[in-house]
């Protein structure tokens, strides 16, 4: 298992900062993972199952 910080995950789903967290709270988006103190992660597995899902989502529109 792969811990993703945020400027990673912002990267790979094209998200920014604001929408990732909203995303989370309304959950429609992985919740990160306490690392301790103020740090937190995301687990890759849930991320990639997530933009995966997206891609999908986009093709049964077409």
């Amino acid at each position: 298992m792969r811990i993703m910080r945020l400027k990673e995950v912002m990267e790979t789903t094209g998200l920014g900062r604001s929408s990732i967290y909203k995303y989370a709270q309304e959950g429609s988006f992985p919740k990160p993972v306490s690392l301790g103190g103020r740090s937190s992660g995301w687990v890759l597995d849930e991320v990639e199952e997530w933009v995966i899902e997206q891609i999908a989502r986009r093709d049964e529109r077409l």
